[in-house]
């Protein structure tokens, strides 16, 4: 079964090929195969991963190459990285694909390799999309890793952090691929327009626009072009000419995976950042990739809570009302209201006093355990609960001068904290003025004892 897999030493011949192949016409290939690059130096992009002091250009420099996990989005060069691995350390290159691989399937890979290894070949196993092998599956391979039998090279667009075992991840160095620039994507059309000896019909403006279709997916790039070079025309086409005759590709969305988390994140921190432009920005991509505006309503309610709080009390409402607007009206035009909601809560006045305050009176509270409250703010209905002192000495505020007691609230033995300190913003300005006003006012009813 391990040969199945195998994709190196010759695996390149057709699974058609007979004795007499060699005079049979080579079956069209995709241009994506023919421009698959045959050394690193070839390799568009990951600078940060192959140069010379980056982390792979270290180690074939020094001719030792650890297990890998390389992390990122699809067409960015994973597979092609590690087969050109394989090559530059002279291992044996295996290829499997953890959706189509079971338990058996595995056990006949490290067969393989064990054997290949008394012969004295090592062999680099690449395994694609390897986040969906379950923990157990992930556990076989650490044996085959620690003995020597396998170098391990995954492949995940997904976090490794939140999906492969410690123990693996231990084990291996984790190198993030990243999307190929717009530059990466030019380069990458020049060497197809080389391969395919002319030049792409399209004017520049439609030729950015085919890489931003790509959206920084090299496999992605060469299809497209591959599409565009087939096309007979006898004058350049323009943008809109290209966006009529190819379909946009879908925006990279997963609303349950990582780029569901960092587009979230990136619109919270840009709305806590009182930039409305990149809020909307971040707003708009998760709609386009088929976000719940409902979770948006949600998370935008949260922010109004968290982020601005008092110091702009109508935020909240706000939200609220632009979410009941979204249930009332539907898509599209309920959109609208959030997208306003988006814009207000930027342009609004920040504090996270309230938020802070919370969590500083939950750390009390969990401190303090079972402390009663003072007795002279219970109440007594009851003779014996009068004997007991509750109710004595209480003051009631409405009969106190400026309305203010100054009365103790805290269990007795706790000293007095300060929880909630207003910002110098928006209507929590005036908030502060309250807060200091009552604080100085309670020194001197309670004679100078805080």
């Amino acid at each position: 079964m391990g040969d199945l897999f195998d994709t190196g030493d010759g695996a390149r011949a057709g699974a058609g090929a007979s004795a007499d192949a060699g005079s049979a016409p080579e079956a069209p290939r995709p241009l994506a195969d023919r421009l698959r690059p045959r050394t690193l130096s070839e390799v568009i992009g990951q600078e940060q991963v192959l140069g010379p002091e980056a982390p792979l250009g270290v180690m074939l420099a020094s001719g030792s190459l650890s297990s890998l996990i390389f992390w990122g989005p699809p067409g960015v060069g994973k597979t092609t990285i590690a087969r050109l691995l394989a090559q530059e350390t002279d291992l044996h290159f295996v290829q499997i694909s953890a959706i189509f691989t079971g338990v058996p399937d595995l056990k006949k890979v490290f067969e393989a390799a064990r054997v290949r290894r008394q012969t004295g070949r090592g062999t680099l196993l690449f395994v694609d999309e390897i986040h969906r092998f379950n923990k157990a599956q992930q556990d076989g391979f650490l044996p085959h890793m620690e003995d020597g039998t396998i170098l391990l090279v995954g492949a995940t667009t997904e976090n490794p952090s939140f999906e492969l075992n410690a123990a693996v991840l231990s084990r291996s160095q984790v190198l993030v691929l990243e999307r190929l620039s717009l530059a990466d994507l030019e380069r990458l059309t020049q060497r197809a327009e080389q391969a395919l000896g002319r030049k792409l019909p399209l004017v520049p403006e439609a030729r950015d626009a085919l890489h931003q279709m790509a959206d920084g997916d090299g496999r992605a790039l060469l299809n497209l072009i591959e599409q565009v070079a087939a096309w007979k025309t006898d004058t350049p086409l323009n943008r809109e000419a290209l966006a009529t005759r190819l379909m946009r590709r879908a925006s990279k969305y997963d609303k349950s995976g990582d780029e569901h988390y960092n587009l979230i994140s990136a619109l919270h921190k840009s709305v806590r950042g009182s930039d409305p432009d990149a809020a909307l920005y971040w707003f708009s991509r998760m709609l386009e990739g088929g976000e719940d505006p409902r979770f948006l309503a949600r998370r935008l309610t949260r922010m109004a809570v968290e982020d601005i709080a008092l110091a702009d009390p109508q935020a909240q409402g706000i939200c609220l009302e632009a979410w009941e607007a979204y249930e009332r009206l539907g898509s599209p035009e309920g959109e609208l209201a959030l997208a306003q909601a988006v814009i207000y809560l930027a342009l609004a006045p920040k504090s996270n006093a309230g938020y802070m305050a919370y969590k500083a009176a939950r750390r009390l509270a969990k401190e303090t355990g079972s402390m009663p409250p003072p007795k002279h703010i219970l109440n007594a209905p009851t003779r014996l609960m009068e004997e007991q002192g509750y109710g004595k000495g209480y003051a009631y505020d409405h009969d106190a001068e400026d309305g203010f007691s100054g009365q103790n609230y805290f269990p007795e033995g706790v000293k007095r904290p300060v929880l909630y300190q207003p910002v110098e913003r928006g209507f929590e300005r005036e908030l502060r003025k309250r807060t200091e006003f009552f604080a100085k006012k309670r020194i001197q009813r309670q004679g100078g004892d805080t």
